[in-house]
């Protein structure tokens, strides 16, 4: 059963989402502030987290962040910040969509199943297989032998196929425990991740230099 977690303080809002996910057959846990779904986290596998920016202890942003450094787990920011420079900075930070309050709970499931579902077909995006839950990938039927840092800058760029995305972007999300890196620790790894993927298939080249701005993972 797909296993989601909702991170949000307010009961009555918490309440009707909870209600719309489970009549849609999903299985929800809730927390109401980013230290409780921290815990929650380490204890539990989820699909994918609901996730309010205003909380009361830690902002959705920085909550992301940390629950994403031990996994790669889909978000959706829900949030009653309207200005679009609220929206821009919760999708590059990396969350799949942002909705405002108030919202449909129809709506919102709508919006949950096409993350879900895009999660799922990037899991054999361009002869990988990624097992976040087991945090594997697989390359052509292959496992790659990865450090915990190659496989967290693998997984970021599978996260988001064809999108272009920063070294600062990659720094915050991959190394954001190391503050003694810099940028050119992502080339690095970038040149021994293709290194292990040309391993495999001498012609495979799917991580592309983007220059003056990052990386992309090719998606054609």
């Amino acid at each position: 059963m797909t296993r989601i977690l909702l991170v949000e303080d307010e009961g009555a809002i918490a309440q009707t989402i909870e209600f719309a996910l489970r009549a849609e057959g999903f299985e929800t846990a809730h927390a109401l502030n980013g230290r409780d779904a921290l815990r929650i986290v380490a204890d539990d596998a989820f699909d994918l987290v609901l996730l309010d920016v205003g909380l009361p202890d830690i902002d959705g942003y920085a909550l992301l962040r940390e629950l994403r450094r031990s996994r790669d787990l889909p978000a959706i920011f829900l949030t009653a910040r309207h200005a679009e420079a609220e929206r821009v900075l919760g999708l590059e930070l990396g969350a799949d969509d942002y909705v405002a309050k108030p919202f449909s709970p129809r709506e919102l499931v709508a919006r949950v199943r096409a993350v879900l579902r895009r999660g799922r077909a990037q899991q054999s995006l361009a002869g990988f297989e990624h097992d976040a839950e087991g945090r594997r990938v697989f390359f052509r039927g292959r496992q790659l032998d990865l450090t915990r840092y190659e496989y967290g800058l693998l997984a970021a760029l599978l996260q988001r196929p064809g999108a272009i995305l920063t070294r600062a972007q990659l720094m915050d999300r991959v190394w954001s425990d190391d503050r003694d890196s810099s940028d050119r620790t992502v080339d690095t790894h970038v040149k021994t991740l293709r290194a292990k993927l040309r391993d495999i298939d001498a012609g495979a080249d799917p991580i592309r230099t983007q220059r003056g701005l990052g990386y992309s993972l090719q998606v054609d």
